[in-house]
Order: C-alpha cells, then sequence, then structure tokens
C-alpha cells in the first residue's frame, strides 16, 4: 500500500514538473513573440518615418510626395486592427513610386539624398526580416497551444491566441538591391 502511494506521488511530482516546464516555456515563447513584436512595430515607425521625411523633402514631384506622405501618414496613425491593411498600401505606395530607378537616382542626387536614399533602403529591407522574425514566433507558440496538455491544464492561462502579421512588405527592386 505505501509502495503505491509512494510512486503515485513520485509519477504526480514528475508529471507536474513536466507541465511547470511546459508551462515556462510557453511563458518563454510568449515573451519571445512580445519582443518581435516591438522590434516588428519599431521597424515600422521608423520605414513610416523615413517615407514621411523623403515625401516631404522636395526632391520627388508632387504626385509622388502625396502619395508616399499620405501612405505613410495612414501607417502611422493607423489602428491595430487595420494596420496590417495601411502598411501594405505603404509597401504598394513606395513601389508604386520608387519602380522607376530614375526616382531613385532623383533622390540620391538631391543634396543629402544619398543618405536618405541609404536609410529609406535600410528600413525596407529590415521590415521583412522583422516580420519574419515575429511570424516565426507566433508559429512557435501556436504549435505548442496545440497541444492537448496545454489545452487541458490550461498552461496558457488567458493569453490570447497569438495572432501572425501578414502584410505585403516587398520592398521596392531598386531599394531593396542597394548595398
Amino acid at each position: 500500500m505505501i509502495e503505491t502511494l509512494v510512486w503515485t506521488a513520485l509519477a504526480l511530482g514528475v508529471i507536474g514538473v513536466y507541465l511547470s516546464w511546459t508551462a515556462g516555456r510557453l511563458d518563454r515563447l510568449h515573451s519571445r513573440m512580445d519582443a518581435a513584436r516591438a522590434a516588428l512595430d519599431a521597424q515600422l515607425v521608423r520605414r513610416a518615418s523615413v517615407v514621411l521625411e523623403v515625401a516631404t523633402s522636395g526632391v520627388l514631384d508632387p504626385a509622388s510626395s502625396i502619395v508616399l506622405y499620405e501612405a505613410a501618414h495612414g501607417a502611422r496613425q493607423a489602428e491595430e486592427e487595420h494596420r496590417e491593411v495601411a502598411e501594405s498600401e505603404l509597401s504598394q505606395a513606395l513601389r508604386a513610386v520608387f519602380s522607376d530607378a530614375a526616382q531613385v537616382e532623383a533622390l540620391k542626387a538631391a543634396p543629402g539624398g544619398e543618405a536618405a536614399a541609404e536609410e529609406l533602403a535600410a528600413s525596407v529591407r529590415r521590415v521583412p526580416m522583422a516580420r519574419r522574425f515575429h511570424n516565426d514566433a507566433v508559429r512557435a507558440a501556436r504549435a505548442l497551444r496545440r497541444h492537448r496538455k496545454v489545452r487541458w491544464f490550461r498552461l496558457a492561462g488567458h493569453a490570447p491566441f497569438p495572432l501572425a502579421f501578414e502584410m505585403d512588405d516587398e520592398p521596392p527592386v531598386d531599394l531593396a538591391d542597394r548595398p
């Protein structure tokens, strides 16, 4: 009888440690996901800020400046549930304006334009990387949360189910190829 109680207590202890380890892993994944989301937000804000600077610099033609300004302003002011669409529209505006290599060359030829072009190129290259890191963290957290043990023992607590950030983040070819 005592031997059965000892084995039962030992089994419950092992199960408890395993569940605790799984809950800790899930917590670390959620923390990683939050950090990746913060990095993505920073890169999106940086891209919108650089686009606003370029749009208001007077280097581009007025129509291109207005298109870029409105898209960047919309991306910065978008509420969370509409942010993916606003950021996609900014990506589309960047591709539309800088689809012609002459626009990139005009930007580089202006005073201070070389630095602005480099900063814009860097910001449009970093957004897809930050989005990829965020979505990888979301994918890992989702995979763990789908396990029965996580659902049955409610190891995720009341944390919302992780959502990926889906947007059109393809940079303009002439900007993305810059060294």
